[in-house]
């Protein structure tokens, strides 16, 4: 087992021996004849087995399903706790999942944002590389590093072509807010743009910073873009940008999200000026379906909505490319001001955990524990400081086990 792991009690010798005789029983020309059930997931396997063999077998096939699990049906992933409130919002993670027997196991990688050597980052991704998925708190960047350092974050998300930044900011009945009814989707552009850390002093006084937009990259996340709302069920897709001020870069972005619009006739396309975006999402954020943009415009919105339905301790985010898949909190904030003072809100790296077993298909400890998490909060309404309450974050952690807990035993049909 990987180093750092945090994992449920289980008897690895044991479990091997019950699979090897499971899977012969399959395999025997006896099985042939009778007829299949098919259980959740797309599970089928022979009515000879039944009760808790049938339960187990069920539960280890849907595991292999990929991305795959390299350890005796146990999916290893890639944990960075990240700087701030971010390792004790790990920790939770990993408790919660061992409270939940999920069959994950963490590989912890540590990133330092102090140091000038970027030899941890490139650990942490030679092990996104080698397990194809990652939870992470926000990684600090040091602003006294001389400017040719990278952000660790930004690196990370160019090194391994995490193109498409997506975050979900959906309005909670437990949490009180101005604005109700908030159900909206903004897909960033992730690796590009203003971000592209391309900036020079040409001359004593005066910078040079290049903004990147690329024909290719536009067309990727425009498409992502109509893809995500066509399989959401979703009926609009909104275009941000400057194109009437910067009319080569952004002009490109938009001609790109025409173009690829011209392939979904069934999903209205729009588009809206940035700053009239910001104004629009404050007064009437109900208007915005799906909304996809450049990198920075991204960082902006995805901001100003995740504190329209209570803060960034509630809005979790996901970084997909076409290889590997990060998960974080959805504004990437490190709260460094409260770390280790058991006051963060661990709602939004609670429900990026359960976008990262959505990825890794274990689509039923995802429910279990996503619907735990939304108990606490609307129903039992134990809220953090943030969020005007008084809890604290290992109690609003225990309220989600305690809710795990009475929903019984884990099924596949949870």
């Amino acid at each position: 087992m990987p180093p750092g792991s945090c994992w449920s009690p289980c008897v690895f010798p044991l479990l091997f021996v019950r699979i090897t005789s499971l899977f012969s029983l399959l395999c025997s020309e006896s099985l042939l004849p009778p007829p299949t059930h098919t259980r959740p997931s797309g599970c089928t396997v022979s009515t000879a087995l039944c009760g808790e063999d049938f339960d187990f077998l069920c539960l280890f096939v849907c595991a292999l399903q990929p991305p795959p699990a390299l350890y005796g049906g146990r999916h290893t992933v890639t944990l960075i706790p990240g700087d701030g409130i971010g390792p004790e919002l790990a920790n939770h993670v990993c408790e919660l999942f061992r409270f939940c027997c999920v069959p994950v196991d963490f590989e912890v990688v540590n990133v330092d944002s102090s140091m000038d050597s970027e030899e941890d980052i490139n650990n942490a991704i030679m092990a996104i590389r080698r397990n194809g998925v990652a939870l992470k708190g926000n990684i600090e960047t040091n602003h006294n590093l001389p400017p040719s350092y990278k952000s660790r974050n930004n690196l990370l998300r160019t090194t391994l072509d995490l193109y498409a930044n997506v975050m979900h900011c959906q309005s909670l009945p437990g949490v009180r807010t101005r604005h109700r009814n908030i159900d909206v989707m903004i897909i960033r552009e992730n690796t590009e743009g203003e971000y592209s850390s391309l900036e020079h002093e040409s001359v004593p006084g005066v910078v040079e910073c290049l903004k990147i937009i690329t024909k290719t990259k536009s067309l990727r996340i425009a498409d992502y873009a109509f893809r995500t709302a066509r399989a959401k069920g979703r009926g609009r897709v909104t275009a941000v940008h400057k194109a009437n001020i910067m009319k080569l870069g952004d002009g490109l972005f938009l001609e790109c999200c025409k173009e690829v619009a011209s392939g979904y006739p069934d999903i209205t396309f729009d588009s809206m000026i940035v700053d009239n975006t910001t104004m629009q999402l404050v007064s009437r954020p109900q208007q915005f379906d799906v909304m996809v943009m450049p990198n920075l415009y991204g960082n902006v919105v995805s901001n100003v909505c995740a504190g329209l339905v209570g803060g960034p301790g509630l809005v979790p985010g996901a970084n997909y490319g076409e290889d590997y898949a990060v998960f974080e909190t959805g504004t990437r904030n490190t709260g460094k001001s409260i770390a280790n003072q058991n006051t963060a809100n661990p709602t939004a790296m609670l429900l990026a955990s359960c976008l990262l077993l959505d990825h890794l298909r274990l689509h039923a400890y995802a429910r279990m524990i996503r619907r735990a998490i939304l108990s606490t909060v609307t129903e039992t309404r134990l809220h953090t400081a943030d969020l005007g309450g008084q809890g604290s974050t290992s109690e609003v952690v225990r309220s989600v086990m305690k809710a795990v807990q009475s929903t019984g035993p884990l099924t596949l049909s949870i």
